[in-house]
């Protein structure tokens, strides 16, 4: 396979996944986006952060991050607390139920990909897993649209 060829693969093939993922993430939990997932994992790896630093992590326009953080308020999802260094700043913490419905969801998703990638031999999973890091890692990565 010639190399446009295979970029081309590779662009169809992360189209599919990531409509395969945005759809799932309905059936995973239904009061759930993938978008919202995506915020509350940043938000429990992070111990909490400002809206503003999820928009800039994720390359989100702030109005997409403030509409989606306010739709997790309403929810009971995540808080606001008050930055305990600088009382003028809001940080956004995951609530009790939060955590629920996130562990509910990541465990739910890692059965998913368990389940589709149970046949895999353990050196094809780490090379998969290999790639997909450095194709992330990439530092131009957050502003594309793949």
């Amino acid at each position: 396979m010639r190399a446009d060829q295979a970029v081309e693969t590779i662009q169809r093939e992360m189209t599919t996944f990531a409509r395969r993922a945005r759809a799932s993430a309905g059936r995973l939990h239904p009061e759930l986006s993938l978008v919202s997932y995506t915020l509350l994992s940043h938000l429990e790896e992070q111990g909490g952060c400002r809206a503003t630093d999820l928009a800039a992590h994720y390359a989100l326009d702030k109005s997409t991050v403030s509409r989606q953080v306010a739709a997790l308020e309403r929810a009971d999802l995540i808080e606001r607390r008050p930055d305990p260094e600088d009382h003028r700043v809001q940080v956004l913490h995951l609530t009790a139920p939060g955590r629920r419905i996130l562990a509910q969801v990541t465990e739910n998703r890692q059965a998913a990909f368990r389940e589709r990638l149970a046949g895999w031999p353990q050196e094809d999973l780490t090379r998969f897993a290999g790639y997909l890091e450095r194709y992330n890692a990439w530092p131009g990565g957050e502003s594309d649209d793949s």
